[in-house]
């Protein structure tokens, strides 16, 4: 019988392209089962956030709450300001209206803080040591450079960052912009800025340390959000990401030509890995560009390193220093 068994196994492995099948199904299934168990441990850490909603604590408001909250939030609450800033901030009519327009649309939150302990239960597993922090909301009149604020054991989520892009109190904001104050965008906004708390910074300023840090940032999400679009991530349009996908291997030319991996002129990064509508390589197709096309490229090299480098931990990833890590990912962009 074992005999037979073994007979059959020989004539199949005899034939190349049918060993060639059996390989592929093999890591396939392999690859498949080990995301499977990372799920199904990830499942098993519990984690439960509750929001605490600064922003109904403070307005509509009698100005007798304000030293109370003061204990509460003092990194609310900046010295050098006395409690007639507060007061006054209180009553402005501005302020109401903005504010107004948070209740509106955030009436509930346990949506979202499903959304974001399911987020930190992933968090957990990859840094185990990472604490839940206190996640706070408030309102900051729409300062969209700081729609989030991450530290050890805080979350600050500002939520009038978050309307929807067509929302009137975005009027004059520019479009590229726009589009990223949605709730939508909530979750990647969150690990972007534990990504820079956690990544070990640059040991350099060149524009391949600058462009695989951002890499990193961006490979985090498909571990930490795995549920999330690549769209989503890196606040593409399906447009937008068709495009680099499709030119993929002549932007990467571009960057060789131009010598940039190893130049530390900060226009390259203002150019390529900055938010902007468009990326500049002063041609006639700029306009067709999406921003922030170096991020693409530094992401593509980091998943091309963890492909080939499957056991390495998201620990050792963000610790890699660029150079070792675009040598060892033997990047090669699609055709």
């Amino acid at each position: 019988m074992i005999a037979n068994h073994m007979l059959r196994l020989n004539t199949f492995f005899s034939n190349p392209h049918q060993y060639l099948l059996f390989i592929i199904i093999f890591i396939f299934f392999s690859s498949c089962k080990n995301e499977n168990n990372n799920e199904s441990v990830t499942n098993q850490t519990q984690v439960s956030i509750s929001f605490e909603r600064f922003d109904l604590k403070f307005y509509n408001q009698s100005p007798e709450v304000i030293p109370q909250l003061k204990k509460e939030y003092p990194f609310l609450f900046p010295k050098q300001f006395s409690d007639s800033v507060w007061i006054n901030r209180q009553s402005d009519s501005l302020q109401l209206l903005l504010q107004d327009a948070v209740i509106r649309e955030y009436p509930d939150l346990s949506n979202m803080e499903q959304k974001v302990s399911d987020l930190f239960r992933h968090i957990k597993y990859y840094f185990p040591k990472t604490k839940i922090p206190r996640v706070i909301t408030l309102t900051n009149n729409v300062d969209y450079q700081i729609k989030t604020i991450y530290s050890d054991s805080l979350l600050l989520i500002s939520l009038d960052t978050f309307l929807g892009e067509d929302h009137p109190f975005y009027d004059g904001i520019p479009a590229y912009i726009r589009k990223e104050l949605d709730r939508k965008y909530l979750l990647s906004q969150i690990v972007e800025k534990f990504a820079s708390y956690i990544i070990p910074p640059n040991e350099d300023r060149t524009f391949l340390a600058e462009m695989l840090f951002e890499g990193k940032k961006l490979y985090l999400q498909d571990l930490l959000l795995p549920d999330q679009s690549d769209e989503i991530k890196i606040a593409y349009t399906k447009e937008e990401l068709e495009w680099v996908s499709k030119n993929e291997i002549y932007i990467w030319q571009y960057f060789i030509e131009k010598q940039v991996l190893y130049q530390t002129d900060p226009d390259w990064v203002e150019r390529f890995l900055e938010p902007a509508p468009f990326s500049k390589f002063y041609l006639d197709l700029d306009n067709e560009t999406p921003g922030k096309i170096g991020r693409w490229i530094g992401w593509q090299i980091v998943r091309s390193y963890c492909k080939k480098h499957p056991h390495t931990s998201l620990i050792d990833l963000i610790k890699i220093p660029a150079q070792k890590l675009f040598n060892l990912s033997k990047y090669k962009p699609k055709r």
